[in-house]
């Protein structure tokens, strides 16, 4: 079982209030990780994809994309983005082409179906492969750290779900000896996606399209990128 503050013994004032706050909208759960697949299914509908799975950060999530799809070798992206996007790329094994491109909303790791939509949000924005949202304080949906995989692949949930949370079964208990494969430790609590439910439940749906150039610096000439010419 999901205890929400080990033992319990910090008093109700010290405690993240979400959770209270979502029981007082009316909405039901026994344990408290049930409230991230309550997220996972909000965003799913409201961005018109078969499955989400919740992440710690946007930047995580086209991480495990990247290694879900055995990505090797170069890709593609434009110089205007936000650091951590070509680090994770590394991170994973390929190299990196920055190209001088506008885009608005999302864009592609070329060449693979993976898109990265950190600034976009708009009701069914998705449209197929791997599409990967950022709930920073900056975004529509301010969760202050977060991010979300859309996929219409079943079996490409179960693994990210499983991958993202130490190879866990993420239904049973903590003390259980359950991993079944390589992971890492990037899942959401659920007091960060009780917070996601409320802001969405508050907020106007749809975000005007950014430009990626006027919202992120150059990252062309950055030594440490693996650049490849």
């Amino acid at each position: 079982m999901y205890n929400v503050w080990p033992l319990d013994t910090l008093p109700p004032e010290l405690q993240r209030p979400e959770l209270h706050l979502l029981q007082d909208k009316g909405y039901s759960f026994d344990d408290p990780r049930e409230v991230v697949e309550i997220f996972e299914r909000k965003v799913a509908k409201f961005a018109g994809a078969p499955y989400a799975v919740a992440v710690d950060c946007c930047s995580h999530g086209l991480f495990l994309c990247l290694k879900y799809l055995n990505a090797q070798g170069t890709i593609t992206i434009p110089s205007h983005t936000y650091a951590s996007v070509p680090m994770y790329i590394q991170h994973a094994g390929c190299k990196v082409e920055f190209s001088d491109q506008d885009w608005s909303g999302c864009y592609q790791l070329a060449p693979y179906l993976l898109w990265d939509a950190a600034i976009q949000w708009r009701q069914s924005m998705y449209s197929g492969g791997l599409k990967v949202i950022s709930f920073q304080i900056k975004k529509a949906i301010p969760i202050g750290r977060g991010g979300i995989i859309l996929t219409d692949n079943a079996e490409c949930a179960t693994w990210l779900k499983m991958a993202r949370y130490d190879g866990r079964n993420p239904h049973t208990a903590y003390t259980d000896d359950n991993i079944q494969t390589l992971g890492w430790h990037m899942y959401m609590t659920p007091e960060d996606a009780a917070r996601g439910i409320l802001l969405m439940d508050a907020r106007p749906q749809d975000w005007p399209e950014r430009n990626g150039k006027d919202f992120y610096p150059d990252l062309l000439d950055k030594k440490f990128f693996q650049h490849h010419d």
